[in-house]
């Protein structure tokens, strides 16, 4: 059971990237490509089953986007996701990433996980890839008797049955034997879906908790689609379409990666080649993903591990995720939202300076001797709502929450992808009102006020007297 868990795990860290990835290949999808996208999630620390990006530009070096830090966050179910997909639309117009409703580090424990959990999925849609909705639930193994979870979501579109076909893995008991098996449902807008049904299903108490479909370009070893599922080994099977035979390739046990060994793979196709990558955890010695490269999807022996002085996969550590590959539009609009190094500030208010603005149970203040101290800190980030001369206030111990106005008065709040919050938190830095050595901050959607304390209390108010002024200034300190 203990290994059966590790497996579990570690599968979790795998299968959303091919699906997104194929189920943005499968589509008249623009291009040239120009980079990839890694949606992925760390850990069951705090903040770690969040949903967390980092790019690359050719597959094997990545940079965590958002200073590391979380990009959306789960307000819904368990408010905790983990193994991620993203998809694009077949026109380019849409994108959507789908996670497991998942919190290990509540304390929930991996028997209820397995057994009591969540039968839903979590689900955020965006037209940019940088606004992001609400995160909304589905349940889509709900009508699956005695279902215990549903876990590892992916996504990737059919042509024959002209929708997307959503598989995950359910545990759930069948003729007599308790076990992780693969369901799929179709849905045409992620919103309405099929009921489930079975999708993969191993023979005795062998149990699948992962499974990828990546499809192959040019139909390189004779398949359309190719998928990797972790059954005991790295299982590799090929078909000439989504939903119908698939024929046996082989495991990595052949070049020496049993399932003992390594776990949770990862594959992607890499821009303008007939080249895939598959990544694969080494749970068994704790080292994290080792990247693999093949030029034949035909054959599991054609893998070759790539030189660890050839690859960086990035400062955090990279859990079930999904890759989407990226045209130099959209890979520029994610780096210039989220991208490069944002240290970490202070706002020291200008005539109190003994106070810092700070957040106590989400409402905004200045205080003295603030603690922790780590209430009183936040990345002055790109403007949500316009990046161009406009900054935001990223809260650094409540990754995903930003300082907002709400009739007037500041509340610290989780980024909800609407256009309003985007406002409501975007702010134009200028020089301080009362102290030009200093800083004041005008709101973007009402440039007659301005961020300002009264009472103590952190409002958004016109300026007019030398009192206002001084209230409305502050020192940005590192």
């Amino acid at each position: 059971m203990k290994t059966f868990l590790k497996s579990i795990r570690a599968a979790c860290a795998a299968t959303a990237l091919v699906a997104a990835f194929c189920g943005a290949q499968a589509q008249s999808t623009p291009g040239p490509f120009a980079g990839y996208l890694l949606v992925h999630f760390t850990g069951e620390s705090a903040q770690g089953e969040q949903t967390y990006m980092a790019t690359s530009t050719d597959g094997l070096h990545w940079t965590d986007l958002n200073n590391g830090q979380p990009v959306l966050m789960s307000t819904v179910g368990e408010k905790g996701v983990r193994d991620h997909t993203i998809v694009r639309s077949p026109d380019g117009s849409k994108y959507w990433i789908l996670a497991t409703d998942l919190r290990i580090a509540s304390g929930k424990g991996w028997s209820v996980a397995q057994h009591s959990a969540s039968t839903k999925l979590v689900i955020w849609e965006s037209t940019d890839l940088v606004h992001w909705s609400a995160p909304r639930l589905v349940d889509v193994a709900g009508a699956i008797p005695e279902a215990g979870c549903a876990w590892a979501p992916e996504a990737i579109w059919d042509p024959v049955s002209q929708a997307y076909i959503v598989y995950w893995a359910t545990i759930s008991p069948l003729n007599g034997t308790d076990k992780a098996r693969i369901y799929y449902s179709k849905t045409t807008d992620f919103r309405t879906f099929t009921p489930p049904q079975m999708y993969i299903d191993r023979p005795g108490n062998q149990g699948i908790i992962d499974t990828q479909i990546l499809e192959v370009a040019g139909n390189i070893g004779g398949f359309k689609y190719v998928r990797a599922s972790g059954d005991g080994q790295i299982t590799f099977e090929g078909s000439q379409s989504v939903l119908g035979a698939w024929t046996a390739i082989g495991d990595l046990s052949q070049i020496g990666l049993p399932g003992s060994k390594v776990e949770g793979p990862i594959l992607y196709q890499f821009n303008g080649e007939n080249k895939w990558g598959l990544w694969v955890d080494q749970y068994a010695a704790g080292k994290g993903y080792l990247p693999l490269t093949s030029i034949n999807m035909g054959s599991a022996q054609n893998w070759q591990i790539v030189p660890a002085s050839a690859y960086d996969l990035g400062a955090n550590r990279k859990r079930h995720g999904a890759i989407l590959n990226l045209t130099a539009s959209e890979l520029n609009r994610l780096t210039t939202q989220w991208g490069g190094t944002t240290p970490v500030s202070q706002l020291q208010s200008s005539n109190f300076p003994d106070r810092f603005v700070r957040h106590s149970n989400f409402s905004v203040r200045i205080d003295q001797n603030v603690s922790p101290l780590d209430d009183s800190k936040f990345r002055m980030v790109k403007g949500l709502a316009n990046n161009a001369g406009f900054v935001s206030f990223a809260s650094v111990n409540f990754p995903g929450y930003y300082l907002r106005h709400t009739n007037y008065a500041f509340e610290l709040a989780p980024y909800d992808g609407s256009a309003q919050f985007a406002a409501d938190a975007t702010f134009k830095q200028v020089p301080g009102l009362a102290d030009t050595a200093a800083s004041s901050f005008q709101a973007y959607n009402f440039p007659d006020r301005y961020i300002r304390h009264s009472n103590y209390l952190l409002r958004l108010d016109p300026v007019s007297t030398q009192v206002d002024r001084s209230d409305a200034t502050f020192r940005v300190t590192n």
